[in-house]
């Protein structure tokens, strides 16, 4: 007796499909979901070793400076205004605009990564010299790398491909997805400068 295979014609669907109809957006959402978990283990070991201490920072340990770090939070969250502009202009396939907006958010966030490295510098405390400085120096680098990579993608994934002959409908998926994924590590960062930056003068 011959089985009978059910087969199915899905010629007619898109090719080129946004949200969580693409394969590459639950991608993005995983890393998300990894990632912020690692985050919230800073968050969690943070408020742990506070716990164990009476004085936080310990004692002659300066608070953290405001400055450079609160420019740049503020720079950080700011760059979601032309990545927000990129995702609706990638849903219209406008390569001109995703471009213009990409190399916007691309110069933003090279000023950010500049001011990151002074951010290190403005916990006053070194990576070795305790308990407190080592989670801050962690929990700064952790997100540091989360921004490099991110940049890094924009600049050297997004815009390779808008600037080559190599740019395909698909890649206008990919540009919605980063821009996702811009979001998740930029608004990502102000939880963790008001832990390292503010609650060290609140406790």
């Amino acid at each position: 007796m011959r089985s009978v295979r059910t087969t199915l014609d899905v010629s007619a669907l898109p090719s080129t499909v946004f949200g969580s109809r693409g394969l590459v957006w639950w991608g993005t959402v995983g890393f998300m979901v990894i990632e912020g978990f690692t985050l919230a283990l800073c968050v969690v070991s943070y408020l742990y070793l506070r716990r164990n201490f009476v004085e936080w920072p310990p004692p002659r340990t300066p608070h953290p400076d405001l400055l450079l770090p609160t420019v740049g939070v503020v720079l950080t969250v700011l760059s979601n205004i032309p990545m927000h502009f990129v995702m609706q202009a990638a849903k219209r396939f406008d390569r001109g605009t995703v471009a213009k907006w990409l190399i916007v958010c691309s110069i933003i966030g090279l000023v950010v990564l500049v001011i990151r490295i002074f951010d290190f510098a403005a916990l006053n405390s070194r990576w070795d010299s305790h308990a407190y400085g080592s989670v801050a120096w962690t929990t700064v680098g952790f997100h540091t790398v989360l921004l490099v990579l991110e940049v890094g993608e924009t600049i050297g994934g997004m815009l390779l491909f808008l600037f080559t002959g190599c740019l395909q409908d698909k890649h206008f998926v990919d540009a919605t997805d980063n821009a996702m994924y811009w979001r998740f590590v930029t608004l990502g960062w102000v939880p963790l400068y008001v832990l390292v930056y503010l609650v060290p003068r609140w406790v």
